[in-house]
């Protein structure tokens, strides 16, 4: 029987194309959900310990420095302490060696013997202290522009320094009232002056920061000018003779404030000294009342001073800077600017501290 031949269909391939499609879908979608699954995200792990241990070596490095630092200060306090203990023994040794009023060749071998020891442990002990001052000082350091003290603006090096201080009767007091009632009292209640005293302070504190190896001189003027120590008269003298400089500063404390100010005996005193200094510092109070002469009258008024300052400034050398350290005084209102020009005009500085300074 002869079988009857189908026809073709459009219908039955589009839906043969329709199923291949999708399930062409679902095995490519079934494959990135697989692909996805399997791909791990690697996130990159760092490893710090590396760091942190460099970061303790490092604190272990600089406590060991710290470490060695305190065991150098203790051996050296130490090493003080027995040189001073034995230097005291050898100076009871020695003392009670030369109470005997006979002592043998061997006695004053021995005594020759502990002074020369007395003379090395002082020298071992100034070393140790100048080792102790090296050190110290490269701890922490603070130099201002030019060399100069913080805060105050004073140029304080040079190899020839001179002070000029004012021993005139204004120095007593700050009020002109108070320096009458005082000008009339006993020296010891003169020396004994707030503001005389703060001058005093003032040289004091200036002579402690003088350079190692320079030379100084200390001047007083009133209605004349002259040194503190009376026989090195237009002589430099050395900062490294700590006696005698230590002696001079306690001999200003013996001066009695009086008289009249002539700042022109004073800037004169600058020529005196051969070579010239390099350095001034000029403490005072306020303008002048006279030049090199004594005054016609009783009163000198405020124009007069002011004339008599101007006369007074033709007297400093060139190139010589005058720091000016201006301390309190009433009616004197021109002072400030007067003596700030001189500083500016000698490239020096100018201070006028407050009553608890230095």
């Amino acid at each position: 029987m002869r079988h009857k031949r189908r026809g073709f269909s459009a219908v039955s391939l589009a839906f043969l194309d329709i199923m291949s499609c999708g399930f062409g879908a679902v095995v490519l979608l079934f494959l990135i959900i697989k692909h996805q699954t399997d791909v791990a995200i690697q996130v990159p792990e760092y490893d710090l310990s590396v760091e942190v241990d460099q970061i303790r070596q490092q604190i272990g490095d600089a406590e060991t420095v710290i470490g060695r630092l305190e065991s150098q200060s203790r051996d050296t306090d130490s090493q003080i302490t027995a040189a001073k203990k034995r230097a005291q023994a050898i100076k009871g040794a020695l003392k009670a060696a030369t109470s005997h009023t006979r002592v043998s060749t061997t006695g004053n071998r021995e005594i020759d013997a502990l002074k020369a020891t007395l003379r090395r442990m002082e020298t071992d002990r100034r070393n140790v202290q100048a080792q102790i001052y090296e050190k110290s000082r490269d701890v922490r350091t603070f130099v201002g522009e030019g060399n100069r003290e913080y805060l105050t603006g004073i140029q304080l090096g040079g190899r020839r320094i001179l002070i000029l201080l004012d021993a005139s009767a204004s120095m007593l007091d700050d009020t002109i009232v108070n320096i009458i009632r005082r000008r009339n009292m006993d020296d010891a209640t003169k020396r004994n002056s707030r503001k005389w005293r703060q001058a005093l302070a003032t040289v004091d504190w200036i002579t402690a920061r003088f350079p190692a190896q320079s030379q100084y001189q200390i001047y007083t003027f009133n209605t004349k000018s002259k040194p503190v120590l009376a026989t090195t008269q237009g002589r430099w003298l050395p900062v490294s003779d700590n006696r005698q400089l230590n002696d001079i500063v306690a001999m200003t404390k013996d001066i009695v404030p009086q008289g009249g100010s002539s700042l022109e005996r004073a800037f004169l005193a600058i020529t005196q000294l051969s070579p010239r200094p390099d350095n001034v510092f000029l403490v005072t109070d306020g303008l002048p009342t006279q030049g090199l002469n004594p005054p016609r009258g009783t009163t000198v008024s405020g124009r007069e001073r002011l004339k008599l300052f101007e006369s007074a400034v033709t007297r400093i050398p060139r190139g010589i800077p005058i720091n000016v350290i201006l301390l309190e005084m009433e009616g004197d209102p021109m002072a400030p600017s007067a003596f700030w020009q001189i500083a500016l005009y000698t490239k020096g500085a100018f201070l006028s501290p407050a009553r608890d300074w230095p």
